[in-house]
């Protein structure tokens, strides 16, 4: 086991202790509440029944004020050490507790912290659900495994002492406990948690299988790979822990300004008093202003649009990057691997019909990229029994087929072999050459084509408004002109190195564009890098890819980009939205409290609209989850679900 795995896999269980101990002092809280509101339901009771013994309800109301008392200055006192937007309100709602005990009137320092505890752990539960998620999501980890011992027998051990190179067996129904890469056995998995496929996608040896998949059929041996912290489903938990943290633009924003608006909260509630002599109006002033509302706004948003981007196969590593991808208005593509599926295809034939069969016959013996087109563009059953097969580096295949020699490769093959191929066809890709004896019997032709979604992708990224495409590429001209062509793209950038990648990118910049930078090589990675938004293709993309990017696709479907920009913008709106809603609503709150409208029990009022605003907040950013753009799954898929390494040692270590 690595050290940055050991570190990983300890972060992922440290994060884990403090999110329990955290569940733990709320529950203490909402306890304390509780004993305070029935010593407060007591002291009413008393009072009501016994008017002429005041004293007792007086006392009564007195402890229950000092049990909420202790969370209410603690807090207070833990913002003070480290301020934040949320220390705001506990350092009001302090100052407006120690005011109700100053003016005597206990039965408001008891019942404003109770309200106001009691809303806040409703809120803590109610954020979308965020936490329960990602605790639900640490569960599907927390299992079981049954290892395969190097005597052949099988053993159940726990997930977390797995270990890199470890053999486990995958059954019908078994979720799959760690990422690892099958070694035999064939079986559908379902990855709709992880990647959004809406149906099982079939997988067989030397393919990857991620944690948090289920093994619908069949049996498997697997290797493990990939552990804890590092898999993709522990990218997926990392990366919402990383959104329930992080702070939005408007959050910064905001905080910048928290000092001087506590001082106006304090003006205003002294104002207030000092004009109406109304102790409860100045109170409910300093309850009113709590700006809880403003403090969910925007991360409680942010989480439900990571949540829901999860679903649908796209990570996001920040918040701000959903800012970000809100705001593109240009798109750079590379080509190979991302535009392109990354593999030859064979185009067409040139010549005698059987040259295909013979040159599947041999491929299906070598591991070159032509070979391995050569060899799918037919059934297994259809190859020719190709025999005696050799490969000659650098030049092709021989082999004999019903006695007579056969041919498949460069035109420098049978130039060595004395057959004459004549010219060679005009092609933008790969060609190889077929014989049999010594005639020659034509050629074939391969290219590597565009993703089956390419071109519905590219025009609903048109539709939302990003009609400025580039295609950005290393690749030869002629290749680049073809898949533009295909594609719609005129804007074509073709034999580009990783530097001038990135120069062009930020000439973009320069331009007024704001572009989205979507690719998947190593030299892609400085042009992710400086783009507004870097995306990369995890099903095949380079680790160094996956690193340099802020968006991860988890499948090669790029559909999932216009998903995530029409995602960005929805979270947008519902954050302009939430902050209009909770600043308004702020506003309205205070002046109704300064003028006396809220009553005797002002704060107490005050309290209870406060947190309705902050739940209608929350209600409307829990809209986001109602999102929805999972598709029909695409009709072929990829080679792999994600090459060896994948997208999460890349995201665990940016």
């Amino acid at each position: 086991m690595s050290a940055t795995t050991f570190e990983s896999s300890a972060g992922f269980r440290l994060q884990g202790l403090l999110e329990r101990a955290e569940r733990v002092l709320l529950a203490v809280r909402l306890t304390l509440a509780m004993f305070a509101a029935g010593l407060l339901l007591v002291a009413i009771g008393w009072e009501y029944f016994f008017p002429a013994e005041t004293a007792v309800a007086t006392l009564v109301a007195g402890g229950a004020a000092v049990l909420v008392a202790i969370p209410v200055l603690g807090a207070a006192w833990q913002s003070l050490r480290a301020p934040s937007l949320h220390g705001v309100t506990d350092r009001l709602i302090a100052i407006a507790l120690v005011a109700a005990w100053a003016s005597g009137d206990l039965m408001a320092a008891a019942l404003l912290p109770i309200v106001m505890i009691i809303g806040h752990v409703l809120e803590e539960r109610s954020l979308l659900g965020s936490r329960e998620a990602i605790r639900a999501l640490s569960r599907l980890a927390e299992t079981t495994a049954r290892r395969l011992r190097a005597d052949g027998g099988v053993e159940v051990v726990a997930t977390e002492t797995l270990r890199p190179g470890d053999l486990i067996e995958l059954r019908a129904g078994d979720r799959v406990p760690v990422d690892g890469t099958i070694r035999s056995g064939h079986a559908s998995l379902d990855l709709a948690s992880l990647t959004g496929e809406s149906v099982p996608v079939e997988a067989g040896p030397g393919e990857t299988v991620l944690a948090g998949s289920i093994n619908t059929d069949g049996r498997l041996e697997v290797a493990v790979t990939r552990v804890g912290a590092e898999t993709t489903l522990g990218a997926i938990i990392a990366l919402m822990r990383t959104a329930e943290r992080a702070k939005q633009p408007v959050t910064r924003l905001l905080e910048r300004y928290a000092g001087q608006y506590m001082v106006l909260v304090l003006m205003v509630a002294a104002g207030t008093w000092l004009v109406s002599g109304n102790t409860a109006a100045a109170l409910a002033v300093l309850v009113a202003s709590c700006p809880c509302a403003l403090v969910l706004a925007a991360p409680a948003t942010s989480i439900a649009a990571i949540a829901v981007a999860a679903r649908h196969g796209i990570l996001i590593k920040g918040a701000a990057f959903l800012e970000n991808l809100a705001e593109v208005n240009s798109v750079v593509f590379d080509k190979t691997g991302t535009l392109t599926t990354g593999e030859l295809t064979l185009q067409g034939v040139a010549g005698d019909a059987q040259a295909l069969g013979i040159a599947a016959g041999l491929g299906a013996n070598s591991s070159h990229p032509v070979s391995r087109a050569a060899a799918r563009s037919l059934a297994a059953g259809s190859h020719a029994a190709v025999q005696d097969v050799r490969e000659l580096g650098g030049f092709g295949l021989t082999g004999t087929l019903a006695g007579l020699p056969v041919a498949f490769g460069r035109p420098d093959l049978f130039a060595r072999l004395g057959i004459a191929c004549g010219t060679p066809p005009d092609h933008d890709g790969p060609i190889g050459g077929v014989s049999r004896g010594d005639k020659f019997l034509g050629w074939l032709l391969f290219a590597d084509q565009p993703r089956r979604a390419a071109a519905g992708a590219l025009a609903d990224l048109r539709g939302l408004g990003l009609t400025r495409q580039t295609l950005l590429t290393g690749d030869r001209a002629a290749v680049a002109r073809r898949i533009g062509g295909q594609l719609g793209i005129s804007e074509i950038f073709a034999e580009a190195l990783p530097e001038q990648k990135m120069q062009r990118v930020l000439a973009e910049i320069r331009g007024g564009f704001r572009p989205m930078v979507v690719g998947d090589g190593i030299n892609d990675s400085l042009a992710l890098k400086v783009g507004a938004v870097g995306v990369a293709m995890g099903a095949q993309g380079t680790d160094v890819a996956l690193a340099s990017a802020d968006i991860v696709l988890m499948t090669s479907d790029l559909r999932r980009l216009a998903t995530a920009i029409r995602l960005s913008r929805r979270c947008r709106r519902t954050i302009q939205i939430n902050v209009a809603l909770g600043l308004g609503w702020t506003l309205v709150l205070v002046g109704l409290a300064a003028a006396g409208e809220l009553g005797a029990q002002g704060a107490v009022v005050a309290a209870l609209l406060h947190n309705l605003s902050t739940f209608l907040g929350l209600a409307n950013a829990g809209r986001l989850l109602l999102f929805d753009e999972i598709g029909p799954a695409l009709p072929a898929r990829p080679a792999s679900l994600q090459p060896e390494g994948g997208p999460v040692a890349a995201l665990a270590t940016s």
